[in-house]
């Protein structure tokens, strides 16, 4: 008889990658703030290149969390401080860059091609984040001890359910902010862009700092 994956990995799976997609990380909060700016396709594009960098490091982590967890420790250093350098350079351009809000009209008539640029920003900014990739590591891993994945189809199977909750929360998400975006003013959303850029580069910074707190030794020239 072919093997039946476990059931529950689909539900557990897409709780994970709404979960994974909630704004308490300076990329997820771009990406509300590019549906606040942009609209619906505004929003879905950074939601897909997120959901894309959540996928990939999901990948990994079925693929062997020990392994993917040994790599991280041993060039966390490295993918500290250009996951932290990316995060203020992309904060840095968002602040000084003068923010064009899509009118509702400019907003209806947009494609995801409009913004298609946007899916390799947020993707590369969620993979070099240490913070994204160590957390999700750590909820696979328990997922893994809570429900079991034999096998590379569970493991596939887990990282699809993961993509498909991120893909439905940014969504649901972009299509509630597209519709109540009008009720802001252009100096609220203004103030919502720089907020979103000053998180951005203080989450950069701290990386960059706790790594230089933590090795002293880089600052030795």
């Amino acid at each position: 008889m072919a093997y039946i994956p476990n059931p529950l990995i689909i539900p557990i799976g897409l709780f994970v990658g709404v979960l994974l997609a909630l704004p308490f990380g300076p990329v997820n909060l771009l990406g509300l703030q590019r549906a606040v700016q942009r609209g619906f396709f505004g929003g879905m594009a950074a939601g897909l290149g997120i959901m894309l960098g959540d996928g990939t490091i999901a990948l990994g982590a079925a693929m062997g969390v020990n392994a993917i967890s040994g790599a991280i420790r041993n060039y966390r250093t490295a993918i500290q401080i250009i996951g932290g350098l990316a995060l203020i350079i992309a904060g840095a351009k968002l602040y000084f860059t003068r923010p064009e809000f899509a009118s509702a009209q400019e907003a209806a008539d947009a494609t995801l091609l409009d913004y298609i640029w946007d899916i390799p920003q947020t993707f590369l900014l969620t993979i070099t984040n240490p913070g994204a990739v160590l957390g999700l590591v750590a909820i696979f891993g328990g997922v893994s001890t809570f429900v079991e994945i034999e096998g590379y189809i569970d493991a596939l199977l887990m990282v699809a359910a993961i993509m498909g909750g991120s893909f439905c929360y940014w969504l649901v998400v972009s299509r509630l902010i597209s519709g109540i975006r009008h009720t802001l003013d252009e100096a609220r959303m203004t103030k919502l862009s720089r907020l979103a850029a000053l998180m951005l580069i203080g989450f950069g910074c701290l990386l960059i700092g706790e790594m230089f707190i933590k090795r002293p030794d880089l600052l030795r020239f």
